[in-house]
């Protein structure tokens, strides 16, 4: 094991706050990008260590960890939205040890280089895919330092890597909210990519990935599942790729060996409307396989609206795949947003009648986000509709107001009713009125309590 002392940071906090790992699903994901990244850097001789804000009490917790590490590297990952903590975490670092060399990689590095290149206190920038380039970096670090601030990450064979290190985040209790999807409870990356072209991600995810959707082959994501059966004991997953389903022969093989190999947990994933109802026979045979829910991003239920998103989608198809969900036994995890630029209330209200109509078994609403990187966020700056003033503003289910011209109580109400709360947002409701005439809600709902606390902003 080479010398080198090496840190990790997750520094995710902007929606869920220190001290919070383990009190829900936001609060429990694990990086997989981090557990690839340790994988990687483990087998050619380093040992990073994880510091996870989620399990710390604070900022002065965080300089304690970094005086008791005394890193020489420190390596942390950033989405958009953890711009904020993930620059404070830096300055905290520099200001303890100022030879630490700071890497920094992730989606919001590998699509606003400029940004993020301007604050000078990070040595290195990895944009794109890390675990080699990571890894590659350590060891010219530790040969006297690397000539490039900014390195282009390298591609890797998805088969060639070894197994996401999950003891990086040590626990895998938490469940899913949703009936069946028990503790241990394991998500597991099957691919990389998307080929689809939707306003609200694209181009952002092309130029970290690429055009083409690159994935492992089935035999080693069997071969990581039967791992994962025989540490953890796990009784519940999901596959959490942007769109398993648009590879139906993966899929098909996929299923077939699942079940051969006599996995008997159920899993979810994420799907399009579209596929769902142009492939029946897949869904049949993933529900015979195990799937017991599928997350599907409905976004709207107005056609022009699914247009100026580039969803690609019809109305129709997201009936008709919610009718073919109930065929088979699925539940349904339904993601739509509201706030869209252009958007009408008459084609609020129409979303909001889709998913009263489609009864879903689990919601996920959410106030359009402009995120850096995908055309609509270009769409925005460009008509001067971003509100934004801060990166934390990007957390998708964020109660600040985001797009100028967009009435946010009428949204508010607007959400609440399409998942069956008759109550809006009135001004002058205090809070203790609100939380109770929703409790009822609440009990009838585990799991959505977490949702809906956002738009109420109650705690």
């Amino acid at each position: 094991m080479k010398s080198m002392k090496v840190a990790l940071i997750f520094p995710g906090i902007s929606a869920v706050g220190f001290d919070s790992f383990g009190k829900g699903m936001e609060e429990s994901w694990i990086s997989h990008g981090l557990c690839l990244i340790t994988a990687y850097a483990k087998k050619h001789g380093f040992n990073p260590g994880l510091i996870d804000l989620r399990r710390l009490k604070g900022w002065e917790h965080l300089a304690e960890e970094i005086k008791r590490r005394s890193p020489d590297a420190v390596g942390i990952t950033m989405m958009s939205v953890d711009y904020n903590p993930a620059m404070k975490c830096i300055e905290i670092i520099k200001e303890i040890s100022p030879d630490t060399k700071v890497i920094v990689g992730g989606p919001h590095p590998s699509i606003m280089i400029d940004e993020v290149k301007t604050d000078r206190k990070i040595d290195y920038i990895i944009t794109g895919e890390g675990e080699i380039s990571f890894t590659k970096l350590l060891e010219e670090i530790g040969s006297g330092g690397s000539s490039q601030r900014i390195i282009e990450g390298e591609k890797p064979d998805l088969d060639i890597l070894p197994f996401a290190d999950r003891e990086l985040f040590g626990d895998l209790e938490f469940p899913l909210p949703v009936e069946g999807f028990n503790p241990p409870f394991v998500t597991i990356i099957a691919g990389r990519g998307c080929i689809y072209n939707c306003s609200f991600c694209q181009p952002a995810e092309r130029l970290i990935f690429g055009r083409k959707v690159r994935r492992r082959s089935v035999d080693n994501v069997i071969s990581e599942l039967k791992d994962l059966r025989d540490k953890y004991n796990f009784q519940s997953m999901m596959i959490h790729d942007d769109c398993l389903t648009e590879d139906r022969d993966w899929v098909k093989e996929f299923c077939e060996k699942y079940k051969g190999n006599k996995f008997t947990q159920p899993f979810a994933c994420q799907t399009r409307a579209d596929i769902v109802c142009n492939n029946e026979d897949m869904v049949k045979l993933m529900a015979d396989s195990g799937l017991s829910l599928y997350f599907i991003g409905f976004e709207s239920g107005n056609q022009r609206i699914l247009n100026f998103l580039r969803k690609g989608t019809k109305v129709a198809d997201n009936f008709k795949a919610s009718d073919i969900c109930r065929k088979y036994g699925i539940k349904i995890w339904a993601n739509y947003m509201v706030g869209i630029p252009t958007e009408t209330r008459e084609e609020v209200m129409d979303t909001v009648n889709m998913i009263k109509k489609i009864k879903p078994d689990h919601y996920s609403p959410a106030f359009f986000t402009p995120h850096p990187g995908s055309d609509l966020f270009t769409y925005c700056e460009e008509n001067k509709l971003s509100l934004i003033k801060s990166h934390d503003s990007y957390r998708r289910n964020a109660t600040e107001c985001k797009i100028k011209g967009i009435d946010y109580e009428f949204l508010h109400s607007a959400l609440n009713t399409s998942m069956g709360i008759k109550v809006p947002l009135i001004k002058g409701s205090t809070v203790s009125n609100l939380k109770a005439l929703v409790r009822p809600f609440f009990n009838n709902h585990p799991g959505l309590k977490k949702i809906i606390k956002n738009f109420l902003g109650t705690s």
